[in-house]
């Protein structure tokens, strides 16, 4: 497939890579398609924002890491480097387009892909400014579209193609679906906590809302007094968290864990009694998944990519409305007939994702369309 469509050298154009304090499920899943690809023999080089006791340059897994610029710097520095050819050769070029978009369709003519996990929109007014979000907001709702129409994007689910198509006016031949993975190295194992257990992974930010999930926790625990709640994960809203946790007096059966080994980790998900979010937006629910592989379920609020990471009443519970997260959280913490139901779906869905499959299809698009600029006609076989 690469020798059809002429690529041996990748570059990839990201925000943070996945050594980043800050990295979170978009650097998970770039970081094994890179690991992947160099692999199997592609030169792969990432560029993305410098970080503080990171180095400039470094190698992970085979792929070649490019820290610089700051974090809005980034996608002017890219763009230039690109240009000026300072990342040495390149025959097909990745955006990962992370809510700011390196505008790659205006400066770069040979093959690509974008990769857009999910629509940001209301997260703008979460992390920035008014003004800025507004800003944000406009570029990726109505400047952007205009550039990326006729692009080759990949998301993850289902529901954000569906958010892609109908929010950005993309058009819907253009945006395909590859369902990320799940590392082979969270596996069912040991015994589960004797009492219930939730886990929570991700970044302290507001997207992922652990405010709410606090009261909603705060809610089980008046009917379940021996549930738990383990967060795990760093950002700057731990403090005000923490005052969260204080304020509703939860300290007993709601930590927050601070960053984990990954040993730690796969522990956690393995003693769980489910998987919990309370997030706003995501492009998939890789922690999700990831808990699914251990033999965990999930309850987490119904939104895209939740919705196509968790099969419904399968894998996990979905719901929209706190009370509703509430009684779901519930029904798992107390009914052993459901949670071993549960249990057994989250392995069948687990089982159905792997990584190998995800970077062989994203490749294929990056590969189409090198062989549709060249005018050839793709080989089927």
């Amino acid at each position: 497939m690469a020798d059809e469509a002429g690529i041996r050298h990748v570059h990839m154009l990201a925000w943070r890579d996945l050594d980043d304090d800050e990295a979170g499920g978009s650097e998970v899943h770039a970081h094994n398609i890179a690991a992947i690809w160099a692999q199997s023999g592609l030169q792969v080089t990432m560029r993305t924002s410098a970080a503080v006791g990171l180095p400039s340059s470094d190698v992970r897994d085979g792929y070649t890491v490019s820290r610089k610029a700051g974090r809005y710097g980034v996608f002017l520095r890219s763009p230039l480097s690109e240009i000026a050819g300072r990342l040495g050769p390149c025959d097909a070029l990745v955006e990962i387009w992370n809510g700011m978009p390196f505008l790659s369709p205006l400066w770069w003519r040979g093959p690509r892909s974008i990769w857009l996990h999910h629509v940001h929109g209301p997260m703008w007014g979460m992390t920035l400014s008014k003004p800025l979000a507004a800003f944000g907001d406009t570029l990726e709702s109505k400047i952007a579209p205009k550039i990326y129409r006729n692009q080759p994007i990949v998301t993850l689910s289902e529901s954000s193609r569906t958010e892609i198509i109908e929010d950005l006016g993309m058009r819907a031949e253009n945006v395909s679906i590859v369902m990320p993975g799940v590392d082979p190295y969270f596996t069912p194992g040991g015994e589960k906590s004797p009492t219930p257990l939730a886990v929570a992974v991700g970044r302290l930010v507001p997207v992922k809302d652990f405010h709410r999930l606090v009261r909603i926790v705060a809610k089980v625990h008046e009917r379940v007094p021996d549930f738990e709640l383990v967060i795990v994960g760093e950002g700057y809203e731990r403090d005000s968290i923490t005052s969260l946790i204080d304020e509703l007096d939860a300290g007993e059966y709601i930590t927050l864990a601070g960053r984990i080994s990954d040993d730690e980790l796969r522990e956690l998900y393995r003693r769980a009694w489910m998987a919990v979010s309370a997030s706003v937006r995501e492009g998939w629910g890789m922690t999700l998944t990831e808990a699914a592989a251990c033999g965990t379920p999930s309850v987490a609020t119904d939104i895209a990519g939740h919705s196509d990471a968790v099969s419904a009443d399968r894998s996990g519970i979905l719901r929209s409305a706190d009370p509703d997260l509430v009684d779901a959280m519930v029904a798992v913490a107390t009914d052993p007939e459901l949670r071993r139901a549960l249990n057994a779906g989250a392995l069948e869905r687990a089982a159905e994702l792997t990584w190998e499959a995800a970077a062989v299809s994203t490749f294929e698009i990056l590969a189409n369309d090198a062989v549709r600029r060249s005018g050839r006609t793709p080989d089927r076989r």
